[in-house]
């Protein structure tokens, strides 16, 4: 495919803060002395911020209300993203092959806006992209097309003209069942996925130091 139209999850894709996101839910229960289970973990895999902290008051009986409880992690991870999480190997490299080649680049994420902000500026790649969207802002996962159509929408393109990098099964569907071109990129906290994601995707890219 021609990449002149490009959405980029960031987490896992961008950056290598799976770890970090995936131990947030467990590590702030348990804080507060709940003890979750794998599957309540799994299930809140795909939430936004929003939808996962009314997932905590209504399962845990975490105090609310919901937006204290997203202060609190966003407090944890704005850390992360200030200080010490790092870009995916030779994912810089192609990001400016990409715009040498007069792409537009966009990134669509369940992390809030400010937080991505924080983090590709960081790591000196912010540049690279023409805005940031958010799951937040458009008011849906990535279980549902939401994010990707508007993202689109601003990058001018239709689906079928834009490439979508993601490293998650589910995120991967949804943006392939909604027209667009998907490009699967290995992700080590969804490696148990990456079998059905390999065959799902248009493409794949495992590394991108390779694939220059």
């Amino acid at each position: 495919m021609d990449k002149k139209f490009c959405i980029f999850d960031m987490d896992g894709t961008l950056v290598d803060s799976m770890p970090i996101w995936k131990s947030l839910g467990k590590d702030y229960l348990e804080a507060r002395g709940h003890h979750p289970t794998q599957a309540q973990l799994a299930a809140m895999g795909p939430m936004t911020m929003l939808e996962g902290a009314a997932f905590l008051i209504e399962t845990f009986g975490v105090e609310g209300p919901p937006e204290r409880i997203i202060d609190e992690m966003h407090a944890v991870m704005e850390n992360h993203y200030r200080t010490d999480i790092p870009l995916k190997p030779g994912i810089e490299a192609y990001l400016n092959r990409l715009k040498g080649e007069g792409a537009k680049l966009c990134v669509a994420t369940a992390t809030a806006e400010p937080l991505a902000m924080a983090c590709l500026e960081r790591l000196g790649v912010a540049h690279y992209f023409d805005f940031i969207l958010s799951c937040e802002t458009v008011g849906k996962g990535k279980t549902q097309p939401d994010v990707y159509l508007e993202a689109a929408r601003r990058l001018g393109s239709t689906p079928a003209d834009t490439a979508v990098f993601e490293d998650a099964l589910y995120a991967a569907r949804t943006a392939r069942e909604a027209g667009f071109y998907t490009v699967g990129i290995p992700e080590a906290a969804y490696a148990q996925d990456w079998p059905a994601l390999s065959a799902l995707a248009d493409e794949t890219i495992l590394d991108w130091r390779k694939a220059l």
